[in-house]
């Protein structure tokens, strides 16, 4: 069975435009969805994150509102505490992408914070997908490949096909005005083929190595993607 590495964001907030902060992480969905799939298929599952921090949940999608019943919230909550190294993660500086047998980013707003101009992160991206290492990223992860860069100053994933979180859904999410910036608009102006389905959609787009969701509601679809990417 093989070892898949999560890449989380250590940032428990999101710098808006006004400069007031808003109170995020990583979407606990995106994180314990993927997860289960995973090791229910008897793989193993580690998280690294910048400096080791352990990560902290948006308190919005540990709620019943946001997870679709109370039922699935406690789902959700017992799946993250089952994850042992969520507790105690790896130093990102400390991994290596070809150690494992996939690497994927969740979601959430952190990584517009953080992992957005992480180097480390930006480079363990780049050697991911050069190496031809599965690579699935969800929802506002695409924000980690933005960090993204070959020796020469070129982005990796430049004419990827890829997915994430559109101007749309962050317009109904009640942020795009709010936002310094929007992930659809930085993708496509550092040359993606951004593809978009219907907001809140599950939706996956496959190019190469690379792997993409759009939202939340595609953790289950992007995770099985991955596990067939790997077997």
């Amino acid at each position: 069975m093989a070892t898949i590495l999560f890449v989380i964001s250590a940032s428990d907030h999101w710098t808006l435009i006004d400069g007031s902060t808003h109170p995020t992480g990583y979407w606990a969905e995106e994180v314990a969805t993927p997860y289960r799939v995973l090791t229910e298929a008897g793989h193993t599952v580690v998280a690294a994150t910048p400096g080791g921090v352990v990560p902290t949940p948006d308190p919005t999608s540990l709620t019943p509102e946001s997870t679709g019943g109370a039922d699935n919230a406690a789902q959700i909550r017992a799946t993250l505490a089952e994850f042992a190294t969520l507790n105690a993660p790896l130093r990102l500086e400390d991994v290596s992408a070809r150690d494992y047998a996939a690497v994927f980013y969740p979601g959430g707003h952190g990584p517009m914070e953080d992992l957005a101009v992480d180097p480390t992160s930006g480079e363990l991206l780049t050697t991911t997908v050069d190496s031809g290492i599965p690579l699935g990223v969800l929802c506002h992860a695409p924000a980690a490949l933005l960090a993204a860069r070959r020796a020469d100053g070129s982005w990796p994933f430049a004419g990827y096909r890829m997915t994430g979180f559109t101007n749309t859904e962050e317009s109904q999410a009640g942020l795009a005005d709010q936002a310094p910036w929007l992930l659809q608009d930085r993708l496509t102006e550092l040359g993606a083929d951004f593809v978009s389905a219907s907001p809140w959609s599950s939706h996956v787009v496959a190019d190469r190595g690379l792997y993409t969701g759009q939202n939340p509601a595609s953790s289950a679809e992007l995770a099985r993607t991955i596990l067939g990417a790997i077997q």
